[in-house]
């Protein structure tokens, strides 16, 4: 059964994103669809860094078990608001940190908006700083608009139909990719 790091990107306070990163969660679990875990860059704190992981002389306990569980999953999924048609300083700053855990690494993208796009603008920039450290961009994306309205604040779904229904086919293309990313290892 496949191992997913779900990746809250928000630090902000009144967050809309963590209540998607809780649905899949619980979806992926209650659907069999393996097992999940949700990595909260609200939680870490993490300071800016200045140079990637590997360079780092003395690197924090925090930062080697998020590189650890990031290398560990078997797929990201990243859960992230847009803000100013980009995403946030603290989902950059630890997709910069790594390099080799992301090589190859299937990584599927749910974007998330206050607004009717739900996000959809920043997934462009998000792809590209993907694609350049080497993950592999699922190529299917899950967006979210008016996310107040969509979910409450322990992640359950307003229109649970839809977004289940929707939830199946993006995180069937997430496993998909986690499988044929498996048969090339072999």
């Amino acid at each position: 059964m496949p191992h997913i790091a779900i990746i809250s990107a928000s630090v902000r306070r009144g967050r809309n994103s963590h209540r998607v990163a809780l649905f899949f969660k619980r979806f992926i679990e209650e659907s069999d669809s393996g097992t999940a875990e949700i990595l909260d860059l609200n939680e870490y704190q993490f300071p800016v860094f200045n140079e990637r992981l590997h360079f780092e002389p003395n690197p924090s306990p925090q930062v080697t078990d998020f590189a650890e569980r990031i290398k560990a999953a078997d797929g990201v999924l990243i859960v992230t608001p847009e803000y100013n048609g980009g995403y946030p300083a603290s989902l950059k700053n630890v997709v910069d940190l790594l390099y080799a855990e992301w090589h190859r690494k299937p990584v599927a993208i749910s974007t998330v908006s206050d607004g009717i796009f739900g996000g959809t603008q920043v997934i462009t920039s998000l792809q590209f700083t993907l694609w350049k450290i080497r993950a592999w961009t699922v190529p299917a994306m899950f967006p979210v608009p008016s996310a107040p309205e969509a979910f409450d604040e322990l992640g359950n779904p307003k229109d649970k139909t839809g977004i289940v229904k929707r939830a199946h086919a993006f995180i069937a293309e997430l496993l998909w990719c986690i499988e044929a990313a498996k048969r090339m290892k072999n």
